[in-house]
């Protein structure tokens, strides 16, 4: 995986590793008090970062140790949310499914970390992750306030049939108003241009509460490779859209989903 800087200048977050996850918290808050309930209102809401793929097993530096998820977790906890970034098994189409299941594990040890709150959690998925979006959206658990999605691969091409847990597009029709947010690209590669239309044009059709920033000039990957402030502002619309969602007593999908 070549290493690229991050669009938007940020001051690096010290992060801590827990297990499979690297873990960035914002700055402590001074005059919270001491004990149970004081610990409860300060707990922070999550931004689960889902890197894509397919990526070779042996890439150097891995995903959680590169510049680009570095930057978007202490991005997350300068905005006041837990960043949490991990490694998943997506090196091949084939393990799709491996790669599915380490995100729910990553998941669910996100929403037992000290000091998250598990009821306020973000999913945030790139490229070919986008794929891994599907159950997600299908079934939206009701403490997952939102989905965004950064140059997503939605679809996976006229040659491959997929079964439904990864197949984005089909899955809008069950997302029950969780929100979501698509940020496209406008030099996308073709091959990857023609889900993202699909998407959107299903989203429009069952009613999804999806919102987009379009980044005209930016190629897949603009996070890292378009250094302007087009790419910047996107960006930082992003993570402010993320952030949003997950204030106090917002909610996103009807309970018992």
């Amino acid at each position: 995986m070549a290493t690229h800087r991050f669009v938007v200048p940020v001051v690096p977050t010290d992060r801590e590793r827990h297990g499979v996850l690297d873990v960035y918290r914002p700055a402590p808050e001074t005059g919270t008090g001491a004990g149970t309930e004081a610990a409860v209102r300060s707990a922070k809401p999550a931004v689960v970062f889902v890197h894509g793929g397919p990526l070779p097993a042996n890439a150097s530096p891995t995903p959680r140790d590169s510049p680009l998820f570095g930057g978007y977790c202490s991005l997350a906890a300068a905005s006041g949310a837990v960043g949490v970034m991990f490694d998943h098994r997506f090196h091949s189409l084939e393990q799709r499914a491996d790669a599915a299941d380490d995100v729910a594990e990553a998941v669910g040890a996100a929403r037992r970390l000290p000091g998250v709150d598990p009821d306020r959690v973000a999913l945030w998925f790139f490229s070919g992750a986008g794929l891994l979006a599907a159950e997600w959206l299908d079934a939206p658990p009701p403490w997952l306030r939102c989905i965004a999605a950064t140059y997503p691969v939605l679809a996976p091409g006229p040659d491959r049939e997929l079964e439904a847990r990864f197949r984005p597009i089909e899955a809008l029709s069950a997302t029950s108003g969780l929100p979501v947010l698509l940020t496209r690209v406008g030099r996308e590669r073709p091959e990857f241009a023609t889900g993202v239309e699909a998407f959107v044009a299903a989203a429009e059709e069952h009613d999804v509460a999806l919102d987009i920033i379009d980044v005209p000039e930016g190629r897949h990957g603009f996070d890292m490779l378009d250094h302007s402030d087009a790419s910047r502002g996107a960006v930082t619309e992003a993570m402010a859209w993320v952030i949003g969602k997950l204030a106090p007593g917002r909610t996103s999908a009807p309970e018992g989903r």
